[in-house]
């Protein structure tokens, strides 16, 4: 008989009552443990999700752009090399964004803009993490990552504070951004706003180029004619031949040859003079200032004699040039 129920006991051919319902609880309580937790690890990572820390897979496709830049000009080297090693290791960092406070079902990045661009270089969805901001948690945000991790130049930051403040942020929030103090703040409005946006936006990012290097340029152009002249310069073959690293020291150099000839040519050319014939019939004067010259007629045949000089400056030029020869060459 002990045989028998041993053996049942094995097979199973034969289970007491109390072994049956004892199993049946043991099932149900690991079912049910095994649910609770999974619902607490759901709600868990919704937690998470709703406080921005969960990192999760989104399509590049629904991101825009943050709404304020930073940037000047995205370094090449730098981003191909950023994508090749996310081609080979992956994402290991994830993007900061914010449900898109205009548009519903998009998000804006409010840091991370070159891993979305390789992200969608390559065809994968971007690693992120989702956080509800307001416009100046997201400034604060973007800033001090970026000045943490994108190596802006000073001129970035310089012209990040300028596009802020003239957002209408306060110089508190800029601060914060930037994690600059009030000194260093003042500075960098103080270049952005003197120096003319075409020049900057020709010299470019200047990574190589500090403060102190900036605020000289800043001196060299505060005047209008100075700031004129620098936008000239920009503009010219000779600055626009020559590598990033070199056009800023090449634009510095020219203003500081001119500092001393602008004064030698306002001596030189700033004349003006009056003419009159024997009759008196009529009055000229004139006025030479740098490149301009103007005449004004006035009196009796003033408008019949300025309209005899009109209509034949072809000649007059011509014996202009004549004389000019004859002069060089001593004839």
């Amino acid at each position: 008989m002990a045989r028998k129920n041993l053996l049942a006991s094995v097979t199973g051919t034969e289970t007491p009552k109390a072994d049956s319902e004892a199993r049946y609880e043991y099932a149900r309580r690991g079912a049910s443990r095994s649910m609770m937790i999974s619902i607490d690890e759901m709600a868990e990572n919704a937690k998470k999700m709703i406080e921005g820390e969960a990192i999760v897979n989104l399509d590049v496709g629904v991101l825009d752009q943050s709404f304020v830049s930073d940037r000047i000009e995205d370094n090449d080297e730098d981003y191909v090399l950023l994508r090749e090693a996310i081609k080979e290791h992956g994402q290991s960092t994830p993007i900061l964004v914010r449900p898109h406070p205009q548009v519903a079902s998009r998000y804006m990045i409010v840091f991370g803009h070159r891993r979305a661009r390789v992200a969608k270089d390559l065809g994968i969805p971007v690693r992120a993490v989702i956080k509800n901001l307001e416009d100046i948690a997201h400034i604060i945000a973007q800033g001090q990552e970026n000045s943490a991790r994108a190596n802006l130049s000073f001129i970035e930051k310089a012209l990040f504070a300028k596009k802020l403040l003239d957002m209408g942020q306060s110089k508190d929030t800029i601060k914060s951004a930037l994690t600059v103090d009030d000194t260093l703040l003042s500075r960098m409005l103080s270049v952005a706003e003197t120096v003319p946006a075409a020049v900057i936006e020709a010299i470019g990012a200047a990574r190589t180029v500090g403060r102190d290097r900036w605020e000289e340029l800043k001196k060299q152009v505060k005047q209008p004619a100075s700031a004129d002249f620098a936008r000239e310069i920009v503009r010219s073959d000779e600055f626009q031949s020559k590598d990033a690293i070199d056009r800023f020291n090449y634009l510095l150099a020219q203003l500081k040859m001119a500092r001393k000839g602008p004064r030698k040519t306002a001596r030189l050319k700033n004349e003006s003079a009056s003419w009159a014939p024997e009759d008196k019939t009529v009055a000229a004067s004139f006025r030479t200032t740098g490149n301009t010259f103007s005449l004004s007629l006035k009196s009796k045949n003033a408008g019949e004699f300025g309209r005899y000089i009109s209509s034949n400056l072809d000649s007059l030029y011509r014996a202009f040039k004549e004389a000019k020869v004859s002069s060089e060459t001593g004839d």
